[in-house]
């Protein structure tokens, strides 16, 4: 039987050949491939190199500084991208796991970057002693403890709502618990996680001074890139260099738009759980060369074959998994075994942390880390409830427009990457010439970063509202306020709570860089936990440093256990579609 001419057409106007696509995989390969070796270049040499090459303020030796600042970027998010799946699966399947590795990271998303960098900056730079390379080590994990946070709790907000017929179907199917992870867990999650990649990317900007110019006590670390250029130029109070910053920040934004986030995005939209008939898909000229280049078909051809036959290995274990499954499950003495395992590790290190803290410091010195919480507390339930209120309805309109979100995209990348210190100019200067209370108007800095993790999440959850969810409510002339009540709101709850959480964990996080504002020698302070944690860190007082990570530790813990946690199981179980 002879196939018709038109259908023969089509399946070669498919197929990819050499062509022009070609040639730019090509080039982008070949460019990537000269960026990374002229970047890296500089890693081997003895650490002392950096004191010989100070930071220049010339706008010529930006796009250096741009290209390596967004190599450690890249790296750092494929390391959270590494943790995401590990992590959040775990802790999303196992039970057990859970009840230890949410609420580590509630913690680890509260413990401050400077706490992170003091803490660890000694073991990185063992690795490669005397080298650069272990000062970049320090600053990859400075970014990436920006960026892993909230992408895990994502993930593991995804996994806990993936529709019920959607699981069925895969169990039907017979597909292993591999094979599921990457045909249904990773698919269904993936629109919310790109957003949130996003995010992620945009919070590492938001950093990106205290990880490339590392000062802890009398050790101090400047390693090449934008963000010690703005340290640099906040210093020099070199208003010119911070616009030349903010110029080379937008360009390199835009070029991880066009190469990374938007191809996603376009790719991500064939796992959208509804397709709205008639709308028309993102697009993005890197997706359509990915498709179109045989080249880029021939290289991943092997990778495709490999990922087939584990499915394969998968699919032949599921019945062994499955006899032990009812095994794994059995045994109330096992849990209680493990929780006392968990409540004697705990109690062990809360024991450990107390005697290092009281050996130098005084109970009185507690109860001021503790009031100054309080304060910094405050201050983070305020500014998440204003947030909530201007960025909720917004991002739903967004979401539910995808040409819309196209052009907002970039922007709000753009804006969630704005580092608060480059506003510390404006910040300083009004703030002294009007003579205003630093304590409530160095506030607004803590959420200007963080603030889009509200937006971000609520976006992503606006594109995954059914079609048929929307159509109903139309046919039944939902309007107004009970539009809103009935269906705009609690569809996208669940990936509120998620970002709510994480930009509340990141305000107490930013609040080292905005309760302590400084442009050249004007410096201002507000009262609050950053601002104890940021003195101690540049005091080089240990103790200080971990009583007040500690305190803002438990802070944190306290409220999303007491609030955000029930709340997100509450949204959960009512609201989940499916």
């Amino acid at each position: 039987m002879t196939r018709p001419a038109s259908s023969l057409a089509a399946i070669q106007q498919d197929r990819p050949t050499f062509g022009v696509w070609d040639v730019v995989a090509v080039v982008l390969v070949l460019g990537a491939l000269v960026l990374v070796a002229e970047v890296g270049r500089g890693v081997g040499l003895p650490l002392d190199a950096i004191d010989e090459t100070p930071i220049s303020l010339d706008p010529l030796a930006l796009p250096g500084y741009a290209a390596r600042t967004a190599l450690r970027m890249i790296v750092a998010l494929g390391l959270s991208l590494l943790f995401t799946f590990t992590y959040a699966t775990l802790a999303a399947r196992s039970r057990r796991a859970e009840l230890v590795l949410v609420p580590i990271l509630d913690i680890l998303q509260s413990v401050p970057i400077l706490g992170f960098i003091s803490v660890t900056i000694v073991f990185f730079m063992s690795l490669a002693p005397g080298r650069v390379l272990g000062a970049e080590f320090a600053a990859v994990f400075a970014i990436f403890t920006s960026q892993a946070w909230n992408m895990a709790f994502c993930f593991y907000q995804s996994l806990r709502t993936v529709p019920s017929d959607l699981i069925e179907a895969s169990r039907c199917f017979r597909f292993g618990a591999w094979m599921r992870f990457w045909r249904l867990d990773v698919p269904f999650a993936m629109p919310a996680l790109i957003w949130n990649m996003m995010m992620s990317m945009s919070g590492g900007w938001f950093f990106v001074v205290a990880s490339e110019a590392i000062t802890v006590g009398d050790t101090t670390v400047t390693l090449p890139g934008i963000g010690s250029y703005i340290a640099a130029a906040i210093a020099a109070r070199d208003l010119g260099a911070i616009l030349w910053a903010i110029f080379a920040m937008m360009i390199v934004i835009a070029i991880f738009d066009q190469l990374m986030f938007r191809p996603l995005v376009a790719w991500a939209d064939k796992f959208r759980f509804d397709q709205e008939t008639g709308a028309a898909p993102s697009s993005s000229w890197v997706v359509t060369m990915l498709r179109k280049s045989r080249l880029v078909r021939m290289a991943a051809s092997p990778a495709a074959a490999a990922m087939r036959w584990s499915y394969g290995l998968s699919a032949a274990r599921q019945g062994r998994g499955a006899r032990h499954a009812a095994d794994a499950r059995r045994g109330r003495l096992a849990d209680g075994v493990f929780l006392a395992v968990v409540i004697a590790a705990v109690a062990a290190s809360v024991w450990q942390i107390a005697a290092y803290v009281l050996a130098g410091l005084s109970l009185a010195e507690v109860g001021t880390a503790v009031l100054l919480g309080l304060a910094t507390m405050a201050r983070v339930f305020v500014l998440i409830a204003i947030a909530s209120l201007v960025w909720v309805p917004i991002g739903i309109r967004i979401g539910l427009a995808p040409r819309v979100a196209g052009i907002v995209q970039p922007i709000a990348q753009f804006l969630a990457a704005f580092p608060a210190n480059l506003l510390f100019p404006i910040a300083v200067s009004g703030i002294v010439a009007f003579r205003l209370d630093p304590n409530i108007w160095l506030s607004p800095l803590m959420i200007l970063g963080t603030q889009w993790y509200i937006l971000f999440n609520v976006v992503a959850g606006a594109t995954t509202i059914p079609t048929e969810l929307r159509d109903v409510a139309a046919n039944l002339k939902i309007r107004g306020w009970l539009w809103w009540r009935k269906v705009a709101l609690p569809a996208v709850f669940p990936f509120y709570v998620t970002g709510a959480i994480t930009a509340s964990g990141g305000s107490w996080n930013a609040s080292i860089v905005a309760e302590v504002a400084t442009w050249g020698d004007d410096r201002l302070q507000a009262i609050g936990l950053g601002a104890y944690i940021a003195d101690a860190t540049a005091a080089g007082d240990t103790r200080r440093v971990v009583l007040g990570i500690a305190v803002m530790s438990a802070f944190v813990v306290i409220v999303n256990r007491m609030f955000w946690r029930p709340l997100y199981l509450w949204a959960e179980r009512k609201f989940r579609l499916g």
